[in-house]
């Protein structure tokens, strides 16, 4: 009777130490998959596509007024939680996409060819992590879930003046800033 007793606890141990601890947030282990680290810092070539473009539509911008900043200097995407941060930056860069290539459609010359050809490419990257990640997990609550709905409501809400002007004056942010955030995963501070 003994021996029956110790087979069953050496057994029910056995069990919990393979069951190992639930996790609360969702895993981070697909980042291996993701190749966007090469993203923390743009080539200075395209830096100085980026500025001359950010330099000449500046100077095309008129009168615009926003009735809400839509990206505060409060934001921060190390705010986030690090699964949370790559879905932020392509929500972010979407709208940037979008307002980048309604004026690339009515400008002149090609001054935005290289950089929509670098967002696009860093947004299908960032595509493929995000849709890497497990759909089972937490929805977007809390910070991600207010930064998702302000930006989906820009383009509803803003004027194509006001979402030109804040694209534009959150270029950089989102190119150095964001996009470092993201490719550090957990060291970014």
């Amino acid at each position: 009777m003994a021996t029956m007793w110790v087979l069953v606890l050496v057994t029910a141990g056995l069990s919990l130490a393979r069951a190992g601890p639930v996790p609360t947030s969702k895993p981070t282990t697909t980042w291996k998959r993701c190749d966007i680290g090469r993203f923390k810092s743009l080539s200075p070539r395209e830096l100085e596509a980026f500025k001359k473009a950010k330099d000449a539509l500046e100077n095309s911008l008129k009168n615009w007024s926003c009735g809400s900043r839509l990206f505060p200097r409060t934001r921060d995407l190390n705010q986030l939680q690090v699964w949370e941060r790559p879905v932020a930056l392509e929500a972010e860069l979407a709208l940037t996409l979008k307002v980048l290539e309604a004026m690339a459609d009515r400008s002149q010359g090609g001054i935005l060819d290289q950089p929509l050809h670098t967002l696009r490419h860093i947004r299908s990257e960032l595509q493929a992590c995000v849709s890497a990640q497990p759909t089972a997990g937490p929805q977007p609550r809390g910070r991600l879930h207010h930064w998702l709905h302000r930006l989906h409501e820009a383009s509803k809400k803003e004027s194509q003046g006001c979402l030109e002007a804040s694209v534009l004056f959150n270029l950089f942010r989102l190119l150095k800033k964001d996009l470092e955030c993201v490719a550090s995963g957990d060291l970014c501070v």
